[in-house]
């Protein structure tokens, strides 16, 4: 029982060192990798299997609370943030993170790993050959940002993530300059993970087949894990960029994330 325990700890402490090095060198959000690691850990640790996919998404959530503040914070410091622009985007966000975590909720295990696996394999193919949506001619209004928020939000809370493989080619494709829209969406991240990891407790509440130490769909222990090493790790992820070619390795991180697609589309 120790053995088990001391296994399951450090395995998402090195997940969290892992995701943060990776955050911090390549400005990918952690989600895209933590959400496939933990469903193979909770699978292994003999958790129901109607459940895993989803308190892996919710747990992922829960952890970019925590990560995204002090993000949101530095490029705050940095004056990047376009605020107007974000409190837009919020309400819709909002709304479209409750709608994906109730979505969520009625998928079975198997159908949230194909669609997951193909966002993925979708994110890997962005990466890899550097697709940019064509410029539009500028930012929309109120309800045009709402109505995207509303997509990201809930494309995000469906699969685990902060929403900047979304929200940045959508603000570039508004000609938003690239550090600002990288910076707005790292504020946007917050929301998502916020009203993501509520719904995703709220949602699975009534689950009966829950772990101990879980709150809905968010399981603690691997939270704690995750957030404490990631927190550790993203600063040396970030000096390590100014020393290596970012766009060679965000090819062979490309790869890496087709095997964990292709792992979640063919797997069990």
């Amino acid at each position: 029982m120790i053995d088990a325990f001391l296994y399951s700890i450090t395995a998402y402490l090195l997940l969290g060192a892992f995701a943060g090095t990776v955050a911090g060198l390549l400005g990918v959000g952690g989600g895209l990798i933590i959400v496939p690691v933990l469903a193979a850990l909770f699978a292994r640790q003999g958790i129901e299997p109607g459940i895993i996919m989803h308190l892996a998404v919710g747990t992922s959530l829960a952890t970019m609370v925590v990560t995204s503040i002090s993000s949101v914070y530095s490029h705050h410091r940095h004056g990047a943030v376009l605020w107007g622009i974000f409190w837009r985007l919020t309400p819709g966000i909002i709304v479209g993170a409750w709608i994906g975590s109730w979505l969520a909720s009625l998928l079975p295990t198997r159908e949230f790993k194909l669609i997951f696996g193909a966002f993925e394999l979708l994110v890997a193919a962005q990466m890899a050959f550097g697709l940019k949506p064509p410029a539009s001619s500028s930012v929309p209004g109120s309800i045009g940002l709402t109505t995207a928020g509303s997509v990201i939000g809930t494309v995000s809370a469906i699969v685990g993530i902060g929403g900047g493989t979304l929200t940045v080619p959508f603000l570039t494709w508004c000609q938003v300059k690239i550090h600002n829209a990288i910076a707005t969406s790292a504020a946007c991240g917050l929301p998502i993970a916020v009203a993501g990891s509520i719904g995703f407790m709220v949602t699975g509440s009534s689950q009966n087949s829950l772990p101990g130490y879980a709150s809905g769909f968010v399981y603690w222990p691997a939270f704690l894990g995750i957030v404490i090493a990631s927190a550790m790790f993203a600063p040396l992820g970030a000096k390590l960029a100014h020393r290596l070619s970012t766009k060679k390795l965000r090819v062979v991180f490309a790869m890496f994330l087709v095997g964990l697609g292709g792992w979640m589309l063919l797997g069990d």
